[in-house]
């Protein structure tokens, strides 16, 4: 599945997961997590959606195979939250100079939740 080269501009940052596979955040994504009406909880809490990704539970999508979940709890969240979790999509999209596909991870959003 193809994925467009305007999602892969405007990276705010790109991090590996525990099995290195590269996950970028688009300025794009970003704002749409904090936006006032989504997770504006997510604000100060970007260090630890690095970190969820880095290190976090992965567990894959039932219904769409290129969708995942990580997770990971935090001491530090909003209110009374206990979990961050970050949904991720694993496309491909073409190589701007070769055409080659090449692995296109970013991370569609993030939300803070209380389990337990």
């Amino acid at each position: 599945m193809l994925y467009s080269k305007r999602m892969s501009a405007g990276r705010r940052w790109t991090v590996q997961d525990r099995d290195g596979r590269e996950i970028y955040l688009t300025q794009e994504r970003w704002e749409h997590i904090v936006d006032p009406d989504n997770h504006p909880e997510m604000i100060g809490s970007e260090m630890q959606l690095q970190e969820t990704i880095r290190s976090g539970a992965r567990q894959q999508d039932p219904l769409n195979p290129l969708k995942y979940r990580y997770e990971k709890a935090f001491n530090d969240l909003a209110e009374e939250n206990t979990h961050l979790v970050a949904i991720v999509l694993f496309r491909f999209g073409a190589h701007e100079e070769t055409g080659t596909l090449q692995p296109s991870n970013y991370i569609v959003t993030a939300y803070q939740k209380a389990i337990g």
